[in-house]
């Protein structure tokens, strides 16, 4: 919201600084943005006359000029083509800072010539790009005035952010009324002068849609000129960033800015009939005022002719009655709409406008009236005519409401210590008029202009919630709510800033976590997957449809119905999806050696939370980093099976419980990937080399692996006590085993095996070679593993150490089939 000081004077009467204006508007609660002083900029800047402008002596295109200031007679050389004998121009002595080039003047000769001082261009003082010449000003203009005084730039323009409950503030009078209140002033009284009926006729309203429009206002100007608008108004229009049009339409914004009354104009002759009526839109299109083409539909409130749809109630209106030159009688138009069904208009037409941000705000049903009075005595001013009756359909609404302070109330909710009079003073001074009071409470009549305040709905309910205690709550929040508005009233006059900061009860000594552990673990696995140098991804959730059937279904559940994009028509099964595809544009621009990863959902109607799970993934493709010690190969799965363990690991999920299956899905290799399992059906994660035919259709070549780590089935860990670490007091013993085993039994088999053999004696196994040559049988491998013996009460002896040897070669060909070299 943009106003300048000197408009903001003419509704409030005051002494007061701009910089003290700025101020209180903050303490108050209207947030001060930004105050722009035009004229700063200009201070030093004075208007002179050119006595004499003669060719220089040396030098072409320069002009010897003699200027005469307020402090006498200076000579400037002006390079300007239209430095003439007699003009008036602005003038800027030595010492002058230039905003336009950002330089300081200073006195000086320009081939023989003394220069003392600079006849300025508009874009020289950063008004504007015209440097076709100096400014040229009437003859009338006084010399030694400053500038920005003489041209109106001495405005100040006060900008404000507005909360959007107080639809008031979005008017000048309102922001003037809070100052007032504030003790910055005093508010002036405002009643326009009745205008007379000279004609009878004119347009009439029809209402077939009360709900959107329950009330509306016109009134016939004819015989007028339309035309620019005169200074004043357009210099005010121009100082808020609004462009002048005509008179007509510039009246109206005037009074959109000045009461917050947003008004439309309708040329008559353009309309078709002589009934205007607000209805439904019926799917008929029209050309709004910025030239574009919009289809209301019947959830939107238009205003029609004849002719069909002729204005976006309460939003924009249609070109086709809008005023031009050519306009000599007009209808103002001044209604009510609905503020909920505006801002749905607004949004779903993508129409922001200054008449939508007002109704959906909440506008002052009371000053229609006078309103319309006010606009119709300045179309006189301006543009002349004589004025028809008030055309109006439907009634007001009848918003007359009251609210209830309990002066206790103000110290136990509101922390304030206020005196009884002081807080029904600053009630009466914003507008309230009290009804009520007593020793305990004051009742007041909330005034017409603040719809923010016990305006009933405050409370969104659930339709299955029981009737009575829906009932018993609605009518608790109707009696506290109001209170809570008035108790804010009456502190924020005080100033914002008055109020002491207090914190919150401290519900234990020692705070409760604030993540959760599925919260924990997903940052965990973040800084894991990043440490094993893996570069963070964030990629949509949806892809095109055919590159999501290469990883799994695409079942018409997980298919969007409003897509963004055509290609973007799918849920992804699994964020490897949208991995890959990043793979393949970094591959296709150079980068074919990338190691991606993405903290997001897969989706999957068979998924138990809402059809998705939170999927921890990762790919890398091409080749390792060149390094002295070992050189780049191409990666393969057993890298992406050591991210995933790493994740795993980090996670707390104990290693020795996982096993590894062949059965991955299809996008990956059939032959060189796995799926990690805890148990026989808890699924952790899948990983492996990409299916050839997938990287083939996504133009990724080269190797590339991936893995999935199911978050979500990861189970939260227990809450037990911490036991001491297990140091073991005896020195563990290593042996190692070669067993002879079929080429197809995998290695898990066996360190499986191994490791249950003899539970409380073993506490590891890990495989350290694998041997497939010629001097052993066909279809036959060499498996070795290293098994670690912790004794826990005594040193072992070496028949005991025998026996769990053979225990444990017993437990290998048991299961694997295998013989021990």
């Amino acid at each position: 919201m943009k106003f300048t000081f000197s408009w903001l004077r003419d509704h409030l009467d005051t002494d007061a600084t701009v910089a003290a204006i700025g101020e209180t508007l903050t303490r108050i609660g209207l947030e001060l943005e930004g105050i722009t002083d035009r004229a700063a900029a200009l201070a030093a800047f004075r208007i002179a006359e050119v006595i004499e402008a003669v060719p220089h002596p040396n030098a072409d295109r320069l002009r010897a000029c003699r200027v005469r200031t307020a402090d006498g007679e200076v000579s400037v050389v002006c390079g300007a083509p239209n430095a003439r004998t007699g003009m008036k121009a602005v003038f800027a002595p030595p010492g002058s800072y230039i905003p336009g080039t950002g330089i300081t003047l200073k006195t000086g000769e320009i081939r023989g010539v003394v220069s003392a001082g600079m006849l300025l261009s508009a874009r020289e003082m950063g008004l504007g790009e015209d440097h076709s010449g100096i400014v040229d000003l009437p003859a009338d203009a006084p010399v030694g005035m400053p500038y920005a005084a003489w041209a109106g730039l001495d405005d100040p323009v006060i900008e404000i952010a507005v909360t959007p409950n107080r639809g008031d503030c979005f008017s000048i009078r309102g922001v003037a009324r809070d100052l007032a209140a504030a003790g910055i002033g005093r508010l002036k009284p405002w009643a326009p002068a009745p205008v007379p009926v000279a004609f009878e006729g004119g347009p009439r309203w029809r209402i077939d849609w009360p709900e959107a429009c329950p009330f509306v206002l016109g009134r016939t100007v004819r015989g007028l000129r339309n035309g620019p608008s005169p200074r004043w108004l357009a210099d005010r229009l121009i100082a808020i960033g609004l462009r002048p049009i005509n008179a007509l339409v510039d009246v109206t914004n005037f009074f959109t800015l000045d009461l917050g009354r947003p008004l439309h104009v309708f040329d008559v002759r353009k309309i078709a009939g002589e009934t205007l009526t607000l209805r439904r839109g019926a799917g008929e299109g029209f050309r709004a005022l910025n030239g574009k083409d919009y289809v209301p539909d019947p959830e939107d409130c238009v205003i029609a002719d004849a002719a069909g749809v002729q204005s976006l109630a309460g939003v924009m209106g249609g070109e086709a009655t809008g005023c031009d030159e050519t306009t000599t009688e007009v209808f103002v138009e001044c209604a009510l709409f609905d503020p909920v069904r505006v801002a749905l208009t607004g949004r779903r037409h993508q129409i922001v406008s200054d008449a939508r941000q007002r109704f959906e705000r909440g506008i002052d049903a009371a000053l229609m009236p006078d309103a319309l009075t006010a606009a119709t005595r300045m179309v006189l001013d301006l543009c002349g005519g004589e004025a028809g009756p008030v055309a109006a359909a439907g009634a007001p609404p009848d918003r007359a409401r009251t609210a209830r302070l309990r002066f206790a109330r103000l110290a136990t909710l509101g922390g304030a210590d206020v005196a009884e009079d002081a807080a029904v003073g600053a009630l009466e001074r914003l507008g309230f008029v009290v009804a009520a009071r007593d020793a305990a409470s004051v009742t007041v009549a909330v005034p017409s202009w603040r719809n923010d305040i016990a305006m009933g709905g405050g409370l969104d309910q659930g339709a299955a919630l029981d009737p009575a205690r829906a009932a018993a709550a609605a009518a608790g929040c109707a009696e506290i709510e109001p209170e809570c508005d008035l108790i804010e009233e009456v502190l924020r006059l005080r100033g914002l800033d008055s109020i002491q900061a207090v914190s919150l009860p401290r519900a234990a000594a020692v705070p409760p976590p604030v993540l959760s552990p599925r919260q924990t673990r997903a940052a965990l696995a973040r800084r894991v997957l990043a440490a094993q140098g893996l570069a963070e991804c964030v990629t949509f959730s949806f892809m095109a449809r055919a590159q999501a059937a290469l990883f799994g279904e695409t079942p018409e559940a997980m298919r969007l119905a409003n897509p963004i994009a055509s290609d973007l028509d799918q849920l992804r099964p699994t964020p490897v999806a949208t991995l890959a595809l990043a793979a393949a544009r970094n591959a296709a621009r150079g980068y074919a050696d990338v190691g991606l990863f993405e903290l997001g959902p897969a989706f999957d109607p068979a998924f138990a939370i809402g059809g998705q799970m939170q999927v921890a993934a990762g790919l890398r493709a091409g080749t390792t980093p060149r390094h002295w010690a070992q050189p780049a190969r191409a990666v393969d799965a057993f890298d992406a099976k050591a991210d995933l363990f790493a994740a795993l690991g980090a996670l707390g999920v104990p290693m020795e419980a996982l096993s590894v299956s062949a059965d991955a899905p299809g996008f990956y290799h059939p032959g060189r990937s796995g799926v990690v399992r805890q148990g026989p059906k808890t699924v952790l994660g899948r990983f492996g080399e990409l299916h050839p035919r997938v990287r083939g259709a996504l133009d990724l070549s080269g190797p590339a692996v991936a893995f999935e780590l199911f978050l979500d089935a990861i189970a939260d860990p227990k809450r037990r006590r911490r036991a001491p670490p297990d140091l073991p007091s005896f020195q563990p013993v290593r042996r190692d085993f070669a067993f002879l085993v079929d080429a197809t039994v995998p290695a898990e088999t066996v360190l499986r095996a191994a490791r249950g053999a003899e539970r409380t004696l073993i506490a590891g196994v890990a495989l350290f070679d694998v041997f497939d040559g010629a001097s052993l049988p066909a279809g036959k491998r060499s498996l070795a593993v290293e098994v670690t013996f912790q004794p826990r009460d005594r040193t072992l002896t070496e028949a005991e150490l025998e026996a769990a040897a053979g225990k444990v070669v017993a437990a290998v060909a048991k299961a694997a089939g295998a013989v021990l070299r």
